[in-house]
């Protein structure tokens, strides 16, 4: 008998067995068959469609429309519920029909860069931060550590109990395991830093940048290790934008490894400085850790029109991110049917349009230059539906009609 509240188990069983059953329809099969088609660069039936309303989810589902008591049941519904609004969007979203539940991973030192990283000094009601960065001079790069971790199991068996006894036989629940760090060393190099003085120290202190991304990439490869060392790495490749094909074939009965995964990074802190110094300071450290995987997304909202030559250097690149801000024209130039393409959408233009003709107008010019290539269309970082409650169901019909008049 589940030690939960009698009510609350009721509601999450409920949604469970409604989200499993639409994971599992004839309909979400086709949706993954057109992501594996996209993402293998086999010509899909149509483009697929999808968007992640990320800070919008406090108007979607505000708390007070929860109906769990205990915490951790209303976290499990938030996420289920979630997943059912995506499904009344009617883009092509998917996500597997159990419940995952993440490793637990311990590290050595109370903060794995030995520096505390992420406490926000400053908030606004709309999801607005501002960081403390505790490297505030040269000499405080020296508190800067390679991190140490470890899988810890004894935490990670209570987590999957506690969602198995939540759930019971309404949504199955599986371990999910991937490694604690990734290649995100500008992310990290900035959240230690601070954006200006990071700049900075590019321009004028090099010696000293090249050091500290050393060190991050020694602490990356690192995690990278002692994940794929215990054995239990999950394969990633179902979740949309980089659901495809198991990467480099089936792992047939031996453990998932590091070239099993997909990886996806950016360089968005490096928006601001030349193709060169991103090259130097950021993507050849990038690389080394891109090798360790199989396949790789590359790009997120930086502008890359005159970058793409060498994120095209990364050796196992499968998709190439075209932001609003990325000319496609180029990039269709450089990529042509050798990469998957994702175009990604504005979302202010989408938003804040008083009507869907000039969304329409903008999909048919993109999808019409991207006919004959493959890629997907992707609509993220939502913040506000600025009062268009059913905005996001009118841009997923539109931008699906277009991808069927341009397949």
């Amino acid at each position: 008998m589940s030690g939960f509240p009698r009510k609350d188990v009721g509601i999450v069983r409920g949604l469970a067995r409604r989200a499993a059953e639409i994971a599992s329809s004839e309909a979400y099969q086709v949706r993954r068959r057109r992501w594996r088609d996209v993402n293998e660069r086999r010509r899909p039936d149509r483009a697929p469609v999808w968007c992640r309303p990320a800070g919008v989810w406090r108007e979607l589902l505000p708390p007070e429309s929860l109906e769990c008591g205990d915490p951790f049941c209303r976290q499990v519904e938030l996420e289920l519920r979630k997943h059912l609004y995506k499904d009344s969007v009617g883009d092509d979203h998917i996500f597997p029909p159990w419940w995952e539940v993440g490793a637990v991973w311990r590290s050595e030192t109370e903060h794995p860069w030995g520096l505390r990283t992420g406490r926000q000094v400053e908030t606004t009601d709309r999801g607005g931060f501002r960081y403390e960065h505790l490297v505030k001079t040269l000499e405080d790069y020296q508190g800067v550590t390679v991190p140490a971790f470890h899988y810890h199991r004894e935490k990670t068996e209570q987590a999957l109990a506690r969602a198995a006894d939540l759930l019971g036989d309404a949504m199955p629940v599986r371990l999910v395991c991937q490694p604690p760090l990734g290649p995100h060393q500008g992310g990290y190099l900035e959240s230690l830093r601070g954006m200006e003085p990071m700049l900075n120290d590019l321009a004028f202190h090099p010696e000293v940048v090249h050091r500290i991304m050393a060190k991050l990439t020694e602490g990356i490869l690192a995690a990278l290790r002692a994940a794929e060392e215990t054995g239990l790495l999950t394969t990633n490749h179902h979740e949309p934008m980089f659901c495809s094909e198991p990467v480099n074939g089936p792992q047939g009965e031996g453990p998932v490894k590091l070239h099993h995964l997909w990886s996806a990074a950016n360089s968005q802190e490096f928006q601001a400085v030349s193709p060169r110094m991103q090259e130097e300071f950021l993507l050849n450290y990038q690389i080394p850790v891109f090798q360790q995987f199989g396949a790789v997304q590359y790009g997120c909202c930086e502008d890359l029109s005159h970058k793409i030559e060498i994120v095209l250097k990364i050796p196992n690149l499968r998709i190439f991110v075209c932001s609003y801000w990325t000319d496609l024209d180029k990039v269709l130039a450089a990529c042509g049917t050798d990469y998957t393409i994702m175009w990604r959408q504005h979302a202010a233009s989408v938003v804040f349009a008083e009507e869907t003709g000039p969304i329409r107008r903008h999909l048919e010019e993109g999808m019409r230059k991207l006919r004959g290539h493959y890629y997907q269309v992707v609509l993220r970082e939502l913040e506000t539906l600025a009062g268009h409650p059913d905005r996001l169901r009118e841009w997923a019909r539109t931008a699906i009609a277009v991808a069927e008049e341009c397949a």
